[in-house]
């Protein structure tokens, strides 16, 4: 803190591992990066070196929040209660696990933590794991059905969703990523709902509302839940269970912050707090509660919830909110689409095109939303709309925004600016 250059730091986690990247996780599984080496941005000895004291596979049991203590039970089974003045939580997400029969048998796996991930590795390698079911069409599941399909394996993506992505895209992307699983022999199933899991010890097949599926390892990755039993009932929470926090990332109790997957961020595109869980969203808290506790006062500029997806190299990127969610939370919205090749026609090398979305508030016209899908790497545009949706920019701003031209790059009068002069 200001006034203690030096403050005595304690880590308490419960894993065996810190700051694992698990946005990397299907690349390691389908042999698109050698090693999960990179995928760690932490460990033990390095936050040690930096004076923390760091208890791993150590459980925090409760936490006293009048008296200021935490309860915890150590990895050789010791109990200890430490005293804090100020308390971070960080405790992440978990897999929803679905309550249908099957769940628990052999081969039924979550990918969530590095040790999931390398169980999964390790059951590949065995010749009789042939046919794999992805119960969920979200990022996770979509990126999993890639990573498994080459491995050469058979793929049954599940969801009860008409479509997968649905959370982040409007029809028009989500068909057309649907259309690159399929043309890599991915089988979709969608609108189908998860009944049971069958077998014997292992897997031997899934059951949804409209069909059996032989199956020989089932993922299951249908969404997370906030991790925050720890502050149930003592801390404010959203209506999902995340702690609510303020722009210091400050809970509804003095002195105790939360960051991360377990926290609310504050959504600038719906002007509201939000449930985001995004590893650039956790950084991005850590920094802010960091700050504060030592004394400096930062607020949070608030998120956009920008996020992308990489499948067969066909790129999707999207910030802020879709029409879909737009309308289902009664907002009055327009949105513009347009479709252009990103270079001039003259180009002679690959000229793919890109189809781009923008979302915009129907009486203020301000941006609120973006969403962009090529075979090319547009993914940097999609930093621009995020700023918009920040700074309330309005999509007649856009009309006449100053962009480069170099053949080798883009259009003169490119996608970007083109949609916003088709919107009404």
């Amino acid at each position: 803190m200001s006034q203690n250059p030096k403050p005595e730091v304690l880590v308490f986690d419960r894993n065996s591992n810190i700051s694992f990247l698990g946005c990397g996780m299907a690349l390691w599984i389908g042999n698109q990066i050698r090693t999960s080496d990179g995928l760690f941005y932490s460990n033990q000895a390095l936050l040690e070196e930096k004076g923390a004291k760091v208890y791993m596979e150590a459980d925090v049991t409760e936490v006293d929040f009048d008296q200021k203590k935490v309860s915890v039970t150590l990895k050789n089974g010791d109990c200890i209660n430490e005293s804090y003045d100020k308390l971070i939580i960080a405790t992440g997400s978990w897999p929803i696990i679905p309550d249908v029969p099957g769940v628990d048998l052999q081969n039924v796996q979550l990918v969530k933590l590095f040790q999931n991930a390398e169980e999964v590795i390790e059951k590949l390698k065995n010749p009789e794991i042939q046919t794999i079911s992805v119960i969920g069409a979200g990022y996770i599941g979509v990126e999993l059905a890639e990573a498994f399909q080459l491995h050469g394996k058979k793929v049954d993506l599940i969801d009860v969703m008409p479509r997968c992505l649905s959370s982040y895209y409007d029809e028009p992307f989500s068909l057309a990523m649907d259309e690159v699983l399929r043309s890599h022999g991915i089988r979709l199933h969608y609108g189908e709902k998860l009944l049971e899991i069958q077998g014997g010890q292992k897997v031997e097949s899934v059951v949804t509302d409209k069909g059996k599926y032989p199956s020989d390892m089932v993922i299951l990755c249908v969404g997370f839940r906030p991790n925050a039993q720890l502050g149930k009932g003592k801390l404010e929470q959203f209506r999902n269970g995340a702690y609510l926090v303020n722009k210091r990332q400050e809970t509804s109790v003095k002195d105790v912050y939360a960051i991360g997957d377990c926290a609310t961020v504050y959504n600038n595109a719906i002007d509201s707090r939000d449930y985001i869980a995004l590893a650039t969203n956790a950084v991005r808290s850590g920094l802010v509660a960091a700050y504060n506790i030592c004394g400096i006062d930062v607020e949070s500029i608030g998120v956009q919830g920008s996020n992308g997806i990489c499948i067969y190299d066909y790129k999707m990127v999207s910030t802020g909110i879709s029409v879909q969610r737009a309308a289902s939370m009664g907002m009055d919205v327009a949105y513009t689409d347009y479709e252009d090749l990103q270079k001039p026609e003259f180009i002679e090398t690959e000229n793919p095109k890109v189809k781009i979305r923008i979302v915009y508030d129907k009486k203020s016209r301000v941006v609120i939303g973006a969403q962009m899908a090529s075979s090319y790497d547009m993914s940097m545009g999609i930093h621009m709309f995020s700023l918009a949706i920040q700074e309330k920019v309005t999509i007649d701003r856009l009309k006449l925004l100053d962009i480069f031209f170099l053949p080798h790059f883009n259009k003169p009068y490119n996608y970007l600016t083109m949609a916003a002069l088709s919107a009404e």
